[in-house]
């Protein structure tokens, strides 16, 4: 039995209003985006193999040039075209993998941040509980809004953050488990936005890993100087 990443990179990352060309291979410190989370499971040393969700085939054969420049782990790589919305691509993703992997950590390579120590617990919980998640705890406080078009006078309600978490990739799962969730969800045409709802939906826990190092997502341009004095300051 093995242990695959799927690296999800066909995001259309329209939040970054063309900002840059594409967030995954946009140089970070030199490294392109997608090249950090490869070299934090290289590190980790739990993983066998990687499939890699594209979008198109200029980006994958933008991504294979830097995968052939930094894969010193010689990690098998697979190719799967994305789909219309993150969990098609999951789906795409999940149906192509060997039957002989035993769990697969499912990773948004907008977060070139994960440390490989949290990866390594991420994998011990997986294998102990079949689902488990990176997450951290909800510290600011929370408003509900009013309905409205314009957000002037908007009525505020305050959301209890006790129980609060924000979840985090990479979400990691027993293989077949999570494969069936996805064929559920298909099946009652149900949409989520990430992959531990699918399997709340099947009424299925989850263990959450309480992450203590920075994992932010590379969202909007701002995010991009945040993200280099991050890991400028890791790097020490």
């Amino acid at each position: 039995m093995s242990q695959a990443a799927i690296f999800l990179c066909a995001g259309s990352g329209t939040r970054m209003r063309g900002a840059v060309h594409d967030k995954v291979l946009t140089p970070l410190l030199g490294l392109p985006v997608l090249v950090h989370s490869l070299k934090a499971f290289q590190t980790a040393g739990i993983i066998d193999q990687i499939t890699v969700v594209y979008r198109d085939e200029e980006q994958r054969l933008d991504i294979e040039k830097a995968f052939a420049q930094h894969n010193d782990a010689g990690y098998p790589i697979n190719w799967v075209e994305g789909g219309r919305e993150r969990q098609d691509s999951v789906f795409n993703a999940l149906n192509e993998l060997s039957l002989l992997v035993e769990y697969v950590f499912i990773h948004d390579c907008a977060r070139p941040l994960v440390h490989p120590e949290a990866l390594r617990a991420l994998s011990a919980a997986v294998k102990k509980d079949r689902a488990a998640v990176l997450a951290h705890r909800v510290t600011d406080t929370i408003k509900k809004a009013s309905t409205r078009r314009t957000l002037s006078k908007r009525k505020l309600r305050d959301v209890p953050r006790a129980g609060l978490w924000a979840m985090e990739t990479p979400q990691a799962f027993e293989r077949e488990m999570i494969v069936e969730a996805y064929r559920r969800l298909r099946l009652e045409n149900l949409s989520v936005t990430d992959d531990t709802a699918a399997l709340a939906h099947q009424h299925i826990g989850v263990t959450l890993v309480e992450n203590d190092w920075p994992n932010p997502k590379l969202t909007v341009p701002g995010d991009l100087d945040y993200l280099e004095f991050l890991i400028s300051r890791r790097l020490g």
